[in-house]
């Protein structure tokens, strides 16, 4: 075993590799861009000036919604779903358009993911283990932590599979860089 502070320095660095890889992914590579689509303008103002006048509180939304199990079996639910649309939505209160915040919790959950990969494998690797073994738990360990979540977004709430598999693309990406970083770093004895 290998103790959880000898691997600070493999933590901080592989957090901010990440980092900057997901910043060159998402500031200068294209496939994200299509990830949401952008609402005609007129439209755009229709839709948030209906959503100002109904003034729901801040949360996350689905309509049509049962409210239960056997709301789910009403005629008027599934005439509703039938019909369509069905909508999955998020509303947040407005505010300033800074990603300070988003960007400072986005490093903050890749050092958590850092650490858990650290954690998993000092408890099964020895100091001096090989690259290669350090690099397949980390890498393991990592990726699940990056990606694996993100498939329910699709299955229950109908998000794109191609922008699931897009940002599971990224968390391959992110889990190969900390596998390479942590390889690179793990104490040697």
């Amino acid at each position: 075993m290998v103790s959880l502070t000898s691997l600070i320095i493999p933590i901080l660095v592989s957090s901010v590799v990440v980092f900057v890889a997901s910043s060159i992914i998402h500031m200068v590579l294209p496939y994200h861009r299509s990830d949401v689509r952008k609402l005609p303008a007129a439209k755009e103002d229709e839709l948030l000036e209906a959503l100002r006048r109904i003034n729901l509180a801040p949360g996350e939304y689905a309509a049509p919604h049962a409210g239960s199990m056997a709301g789910m079996k009403d005629p008027a639910f599934l005439a509703k779903v039938t019909k369509g649309p069905l909508a999955f939505m998020t509303l947040s209160p407005g505010g300033s358009v800074s990603m300070g915040n988003s960007l400072r919790l986005w490093f903050v959950y890749i050092v958590v993911v850092s650490i858990f990969a650290a954690y998993l494998t000092s408890r099964a690797l020895a100091t001096g283990s090989d690259y290669l073994a350090v690099f397949r738990f980390i890498g393991t360990t990592a990726f699940m932590g990056y990606s694996l979540a993100l498939l329910h977004e699709s299955i229950w709430y109908r998000r794109a599979w191609t922008r699931t598999f897009k940002s599971m693309f990224d968390g391959l990406v992110y889990a190969l860089l900390s596998a390479g970083v942590f390889g690179w770093l793990w104490p040697r004895g």
